[in-house]
């Protein structure tokens, strides 16, 4: 009698029907998959996300943006940098653009009905037309103070100071107080992410600020752009060129260093929760193959009458890895759903480029059927040596 072997995709669907067929414990066992190839694919996600946010921002800022100002003094009060000190930086062969500001120590409110106290916490920040260009920063609405705006009484407002007086928009007209003089709110920033000092800040002239409040024009902080090129050899030599005397007065920086230490803190915390995602996958391909073994036990009978029907060792070994695979695979699946729709809704909510790699995907899934592979060896093997009469037997 000649007996016809069961084909791939028979066997696929008897594997099929057997995960069907006890439809809650393949659920309960697919739980401990589907959570670690979530956390694996939702903190990947979240880390390449990131990035991506990250190298925008850089793509929108700059890395050849360098700052300048003087040290902090014994007392915690910021020093005045040398006058002409714009000029000696202009003289710098690499540098490409120039601006500066002053920081002004002047009470910011909304209205003469807030004390100074309550006040607090926004600075004032005298500069002229150019620091938006060279720091890379953008209007969300109005203009800058360009031109003879300089002479006028007018401001424009960082995305962090508007939020705080609680002007959301320059329609209609609103006006704030600095010290005891009126200005005109002409423009809202938009936020400056490498920048934190400015959103908090409000923006006037040289000229009113010399008119109204005696501030002289000489800076204490510089914005430059440097040769993409020479951009290490610029900050070596920008301290000794702004004071001669004492250039350890003088603190040189590039804001995207702070945003590349940043991402390097989060990296280092994204292996923290790989490795506790693996733990999580690793506890899932144990319970699986539990799970398979008492499969196996319980099932001694359904084997043998197959194995009396002609059933061979090798369809028996490959119907039970089968099943643990499509486990597994269920898992990994739910998993991979889980984890993209968490790290969309944290990019949402965090307002950062949503970005995850088709591989990554493709990955955690390769990875959720090599596992269950690996935990469903052992009961496939079991199973298969089980001897027709004995399992008919019992």
């Amino acid at each position: 009698m000649k007996v016809n072997k069961l084909k791939t995709r028979d066997l696929f669907f008897v594997a099929l029907y057997g995960v069907k067929a006890r439809r809650g414990r393949a659920a309960m066992t697919s739980i401990g998959i589907g959570i670690g190839i979530a956390a694996i694919v939702a903190v990947t996600g979240i880390s390449s996300s990131g990035k991506a946010d990250l190298l925008a921002t850089l793509e929108s800022f700059g890395t050849n943006l360098i700052k300048a100002s003087p040290q902090a003094g014994f007392f915690g009060s910021q020093e005045s940098l040398p006058v002409g000190v714009v000029g000696m930086v202009e003289r710098i062969g690499p540098v490409e653009e120039v601006t500066s500001t002053s920081r002004a120590n002047l009470l910011v409110r909304r209205t003469n009905f807030i004390s100074e106290y309550e006040g607090g916490g926004i600075s004032t920040v005298v500069t002229s037309n150019e620091l938006l260009e060279v720091i890379g920063g953008n209007l969300s609405e109005g203009r800058f103070i360009e031109g003879d705006l300089s002479d006028v009484p007018v401001t424009v407002l960082g995305a962090v100071s508007a939020e705080r007086l609680g002007i959301k928009s320059i329609y209609p007209p609103a006006k704030i107080l600095i010290d005891d003089q009126w200005f005109g709110v002409i423009g809202i920033l938009e936020e400056l992410t490498i920048h934190p000092d400015l959103d908090r800040s409000v923006f006037i002239g040289y000229g009113v600020a010399k008119t109204l409040f005696d501030i002289d024009s000489e800076p204490t902080t510089l914005y430059l752009r440097a040769n993409p090129d020479y951009v290490e050899d610029v900050v070596d030599v920008l301290a000794p060129s702004m004071n001669p005397e004492n250039p350890d007065q003088v603190e040189v920086s590039r804001p995207s260093d702070a945003l590349e230490a940043q991402q390097a803190a989060e990296a280092a915390f994204t292996n923290l929760l790989l490795g506790l995602g693996s733990v999580a996958l690793l506890v899932g391909g144990v319970a699986i193959a539990n799970v398979m073994v008492m499969s196996v036990l319980e099932r001694r009978m359904e084997i043998g009458v197959r194995r009396s029907l002609g059933a061979t060792r090798k369809e028996i070994r490959s119907q039970f890895l089968l099943e643990s695979i499509i486990l597994s695979g269920i898992g990994g699946i739910v998993g991979v759903l889980l984890g993209v729709g968490i790290t969309f809704g944290y990019t949402n909510y965090t307002n950062i480029v949503f970005s995850i790699p088709f591989w990554q995907i493709f990955g955690a899934v390769v990875l959720a059927l090599v596992i269950g592979a690996i935990s469903g060896m052992y009961p496939a093997i079991k199973a298969s040596k089980i001897q027709p009469a004995e399992a008919v037997r019992t």
